[in-house]
Formats: structure tokens, C-alpha cells, sequence
């Protein structure tokens, strides 16, 4: 390990925008609309769900151009926050980040990447139990997403060049193979269920699991007013999860060419792309699929439901291999770029020392094998679903204050230079802060204990950050 060795800026705009979309896709387009429509139960708002996300993303990518031009540096949201608010702040969500944020969803993904694999390969799946410890048991599974997790940390103590290979490669496959299957999903099947899907319009409709969990349609029932807007708060937790890790990129400015430009770009380039395959592969889920079909696929696996209606037989193995590719990308991106968050923090004191330190191939060694450590104990949970809620709720939270930062530093700050300037500021950036909040208010409500769990944890690092800084002081 070596203090003096400094990041290599050798990220194009072109990888920077794979960063981006690479992150954002992983196994959460091909499943999360099952959820999403037994919480809302019409065609009308299952897309409203996705369009609601996809500006919320949007609007906070183009927000976070104005802080990625102020601060070009290693740490991304973590400096935004401790420049707007305190150190405490960015302790707050580098901590989360560790605890939750990053760890989570790379183990989400992990075992969305098991779960694929099993159908190709089924001795790998969740029902080969290889340990029961009694607590716990240890699936075929979750050794699986372990050994991914580890496979690419160690790639990528190779050089950030190694990283950035698989990304573009796994990034530019998947982008492909999503944009043909939506394309093939609505020249292929003939049988179209448009029509009947569309006639439910904005009638929101939510299962409550009589008869067999919406088996019978006595299971539906329609839903307004506060109850349609917490069915709302439920079904974005799925859309916002497959939406989320666009701003991994601001954690690797170090290593991007002219970040200043490149940074606030990709960010719209690569949410707006991502945004427009979600919106449309649901729309091919409309025409492919009845809704009921849609709600209730085997296992919530939604996109393989409508492979097997575009490609007969064959659906399955070609959805198992675009999901592998797409969450083994995803999985990459977000080990690549979670790390130099610990190592900006270990730089400012507030971290274990090691993180702060390079080796020989200019990557942060340490903080990478750190944060497989945790991702992998979080593997064996194997709770996607439960993962999901508390990541969402944990993410939208820091999303907002760092948004809300923006109004602050235009105020603390104002000569800083800003090559880029928040869109539509102050308005849709204060829109995001608004429908930010709610979601959050409504997570509390109605998914009240994993959302608890995620602000817990969250605040758990309150006491961490004073121990933290006081053994910095003595130091």
C-alpha cells in the first residue's frame, strides 16, 4: 500500500455513461413490476409508477451536475453532504452507504444473480441447502452470490482499466439485449393483450391476498385517496431499487477525464437511456401479458413469464442468461465505485486508515476487500424483498438532504464555480424534495419495519461519528 500513488483519470465520457446505466440495471426491471402491480393493480398506474420514478431520477441526476462540477473529487455524495451540511452529515451517509446503501445492493443483486443462475445451472439454486447451522441455513445460492461478490472485488484490485472492461463490455450487452427484447416482445407475440390491459386505465386496484393471493378476483379491491397513496409509496420501493446507483459515478471522479464535464453528463445521458428501456419493457409487459398475468408470474419472475410468450420454450434460458449478464455488470459497477467512498472518509480521519491508502495499482485494495466482507455476511440473508424496502427508504432520504444541499451551497458558497447549473432550479429540484419526503412519510407508514430498520441503522452512526472524530482529535 502506498499513500503517495494517486487515482488515474482514464474514464472516457463513454465509460462514465456505462458507469451510470451499468449500476442502474441490474435484476430489478425483470421482476419488480410484479409488486408493483399487485399494489396498484391497473395498467394505467403501473407505468404512472415508472414514469413517476424516472422523472424523480432524472431531475436528481441533472441536481447532482451542479455538485459534481463544484467538488470533481473522489467521495461524490459523501463530500456534497459534508460541504452543504457538516461532517457529521457526510458521516451519516458514508455510513449508511457502508452499512446499507452500496453493501445491500450489491447482495440484492448478488442473489438476483444466484437465483437466474439456478435455472441454467440448478444445483446452484436455493433449495440445495450446503450448511444448517440452525440459525441459519446456507443455500447453494448464496455461496453463489458470495463467490461473484469476491470474484469481481479481486478483479478490481487489479486496476480501475479491469473494472472499466467489464463494465462497457457487460453495460453495452445488456442495453442491447433489453432494447431487443422489448422490440421482440411486441413484434413476436401475436396474441396482444393491450387493449383489455389499458381498459383498467388509472382504476387503481390492489390484491389483498384472498382466495389465493388474487388467484380469484374477489382478491381485488379499488383503492383512493390515502390508501392509493400508499400503495403508491409500497410499489416505488421496486421501481426507485432498479433506478438507483446512477450517482455511482460521482464516487470515481478522481479517475474521470475532464470530470467537471464528464460527470454531470453522464449522469443525464446514462438515467435518461435507462429511464426510457424501463418505461418501454413495461410497456411490452402490457401488450405480452393480461395484468393478472403480470401481477402473479411463477416466483415473481416476470420476465421470464413474457421470454416464454415471445420465444416459446427457448424464453427461459435466453432471460436467465440477459439477467446473468445484466446483474454481473451491475454487481461490477457498484463494487468499482463503492469503495472510493470509504477511502475519502478514511482520508478525512472518520474511517478505518487502511481504506485511505492505494496500491500499486491505484485503487483504494483495502476498502475494496472491506466492503466485500460485508456485502457477502449480507448474502446470506438471501431477503431480497426485505433488502429492497430498507435500501430504498435509506437512499430517497440522503437523496433529498443532498438535493436540498444545493439550496444551501448557492447560499454558503456562491462563488464556487459551476459548470453546470441544477435544471429547472429552483423548481423541480424543490419537486424532488416534496415527492422525496412523501415517500419517505409514506415508507414509515406502510412498510413500516424495514423502513425503521434503515433509519436505525442510519442513526446508529450518530455515536460512531464522535467516537470517530474524538480518536481523530487524540490522534
Amino acid at each position: 500500500m502506498s499513500d503517495s500513488t494517486n487515482f488515474k483519470p482514464s474514464l472516457s465520457l463513454l465509460d462514465a455513461t456505462m458507469i451510470v446505466a451499468g449500476s442502474m440495471i441490474g435484476s430489478g426491471i425483470f421482476i419488480v413490476s410484479a409488486d408493483i402491480t399487485r399494489n396498484v393493480g391497473s395498467a394505467g398506474w403501473l407505468i404512472a409508477v415508472w414514469l413517476i420514478t424516472g422523472f424523480m431520477t432524472i431531475t436528481a441526476a441533472m441536481s447532482y451536475g451542479e455538485l459534481s462540477g463544484m467538488y470533481p473529487k473522489a467521495g461524490g455524495q459523501y463530500v456534497y453532504l459534508k460541504e452543504a451540511y457538516n461532517p457529521l452529515m457526510g458521516f451519516l451517509y458514508g455510513w449508511s452507504f457502508f452499512a446499507v446503501i452500496q453493501t445491500a445492493t450489491i447482495a440484492a443483486v448478488g442473489v438476483a444473480f444466484a437465483r437466474f443462475t439456478a435455472y441454467l445451472f440448478p444445483a446452484v439454486g436455493e433449495s440445495n441447502i450446503i450448511a444448517d447451522l440452525g440459525f441459519i441455513k446456507i443455500s447453494a445460492a448464496q455461496l453463489t452470490c458470495i463467490v461473484i461478490v469476491v470474484l469481481l472485488t479481486y478483479i478490481n484490485t487489479r486496476g480501475i482499466k479491469e473494472g472499466k472492461m467489464i463494465q462497457t463490455t457487460f453495460t453495452a450487452s445488456k442495453l442491447l439485449a433489453l432494447f431487443g427484447l422489448m422490440l421482440f416482445g411486441f413484434i413476436l407475440v401475436k396474441d396482444s393483450h393491450w387493449t383489455a390491459n389499458w381498459a383498467t386505465g388509472l382504476n387503481a386496484m390492489q390484491d389483498l391476498g384472498e382466495n389465493g393471493a388474487g388467484k380469484s378476483p374477489v382478491g381485488w379491491v379499488p383503492i383512493s385517496g390515502v390508501a392509493l397513496m400508499g400503495a403508491v409509496a409500497a410499489a416505488m420501493t421496486g421501481s426507485v431499487f432498479s433506478s438507483d446507483a446512477w450517482n455511482n459515478v460521482t464516487f470515481i471522479a478522481g479517475e474521470i477525464k475532464n470530470p467537471k464535464r464528464n460527470i454531470g453528463l453522464s449522469l443525464f445521458l446514462g438515467t435518461l437511456i435507462v429511464t426510457f428501456l424501463y418505461v418501454t419493457t413495461n410497456l411490452m409487459y402490457l401488450h405480452a401479458l393480461p395484468l393478472q398475468d403480470i401481477a402473479f408470474p411463477p416466483s415473481d419472475r416476470l420476465a421470464t413469464t413474457a421470454a416464454n410468450k415471445i420465444f416459446g420454450s427457448s424464453g427461459t434460458i435466453i432471460i436467465a442468461v440477459l439477467i446473468m449478464v445484466s446483474t454481473f455488470g451491475c454487481i461490477n459497477g457498484l463494487v468499482l465505485a463503492g469503495a472510493r467512498v470509504y477511502y475519502t472518509m478514511a482520508k478525512d480521519g472518520l474511517f478505518f486508515k487502511k481504506a485511505g491508502t492505494l496500491n500499486a495499482n491505484a485503487v483504494p485494495q483495502w476498502a475494496l476487500w472491506a466492503q466485500c466482507v460485508v456485502a457477502c455476511l449480507l448474502c446470506l440473508s438471501g431477503g431480497y424483498g426485505n433488502l429492497l424496502d430498507m435500501i430504498s427508504f435509506v437512499v430517497v432520504i440522503f437523496y433529498v438532504l443532498t438535493i436540498l444541499g444545493i439550496f444551501i451551497l448557492r447560499k454558503k458558497q456562491p462563488g464556487v464555480e459551476r459548470p453546470y447549473k441544477a435544471f429547472g432550479y429552483p423548481v423541480l429540484p424543490a419537486l424532488y424534495i416534496i415527492m422525496g419526503t412523501a415517500f419517505c412519510v409514506l415508507l414509515l407508514i406502510f412498510k413500516t419495519k424495514y423502513a425503521a430498520w434503515g433509519l436505525a441503522i442510519t442513526l446508529a452512526g450518530i455515536p460512531l461519528y464522535y467516537l470517530a472524530a474524538r480518536k481523530k482529535t487524540v490522534a
